[in-house]
């Protein structure tokens, strides 16, 4: 019997996926079939987005597994009807984005190219920037994203701190979990990264009090999730001068609207949603290496945890 799987995504998620997935999983499965049009009670693996549509999967009885083509699944974990093992996607190409984004911007806010840019006046005012060993960076979030990260960045010389919620271990870097220990994590942060995933435990991680915790003078960097951060008390932390600055990639509500205060603040700077981009042709070898698992009775990789929401 030949392997049935359902694409449930957009069309230009379609066009992306057709060639590289075809290509990789009929090198494991040559005589599986890819598409959009089968059956619920003929379809026993779902590639999914929700851009799809697909919201009801109680007819899917023969499904074995829905993978998931984004990081994130907070669209999706909590579909009762969802009672098939689920993956997350994590996409090397994806990891490997995410790690030249957030680089970049630390050493942005660590040279102080900003300020170097905004004093072209004619006037020589050297200001030697602190090596990395002197600059102290705190990662909210340790997963396959905050992980690779925090591992380049202490590779570069930077002091990291990595906080997550279950305890972690990356050599080189300061790994701190638990809430009672996110005080400790934030009071040293020159820079934060916010790298957690969207679940109601993570919502508003930096608000007024948080903020407060941060050393004065420090910078945000989030290309996580949006509703990681309180903007109303964002807002106030940069007018007062607490924070100095903040470079946003995502929002809670996407794209930004043209009126939001963000776009017109001095001290922000909006990148929109670039950070990290999962590309076809490497999350497709994922999704065929899960399918070739699913095959041969091995474990799924990057599992969802149901209770925990990713």
């Amino acid at each position: 019997m030949s392997l049935n799987i359902l694409f449930s995504a957009n069309d230009a998620n379609w066009q992306a996926y057709e060639t590289p997935l075809t290509r990789e999983i009929h090198a494991i499965a040559p005589t599986a079939n890819l598409s959009r049009d089968h059956a619920p009670n003929e379809t026993d693996v779902i590639v999914y987005a929700p851009s799809g549509g697909l919201k009801d999967f109680t007819p899917y009885t023969r499904c074995q597994a829905v993978l998931s083509l984004w990081a994130g699944v907070e669209k999706i974990v909590n579909i009762s009807s969802l009672t098939m093992p689920l993956a997350r996607m994590v996409d090397p190409g994806l990891s490997q984005g995410m790690m030249e984004w957030v680089t970049g911007h630390c050493m942005r806010y660590h040279l102080g190219i900003d300020a170097n840019l905004a004093a072209q006046n004619g006037l020589w005012q050297p200001q030697t920037p602190p090596l990395a060993q002197e600059r102290n960076i705190t990662i909210l979030g340790l997963g396959q994203l905050g992980a690779t990260c925090a591992k380049q960045l202490s590779h570069l010389g930077f002091n990291v701190t990595g906080w997550s919620r279950s305890p972690k271990s990356i050599k080189g870097v300061t790994c701190l979990s638990g809430t009672d220990t996110l005080p400790q994590a934030l009071s040293t942060a020159e820079i934060v990264v916010l790298l957690l995933p969207n679940t109601s435990a993570t919502e508003n991680t930096l608000n007024a009090q948080t903020l407060a915790m941060l050393p004065k003078g420090a910078c945000i960097l989030n290309p996580g999730r949006g509703n990681l951060i309180d903007d109303a008390a964002l807002i106030t932390a940069l007018n007062s001068g607490h924070i100095a600055h903040a470079t946003l990639d995502v929002f809670r509500r996407e794209p930004l609207a043209p009126e939001d205060p963000y776009w017109a603040h001095p001290k922000v700077t909006v990148t929109p949603h670039i950070a990290a981009e999962t590309r076809a042709s490497t999350a497709s070898q994922v999704i065929a290496e899960n399918i070739r698992r699913l095959m041969a009775n091995e474990p799924l990789l990057h599992l969802v945890d149901r209770t925990a929401g990713y």
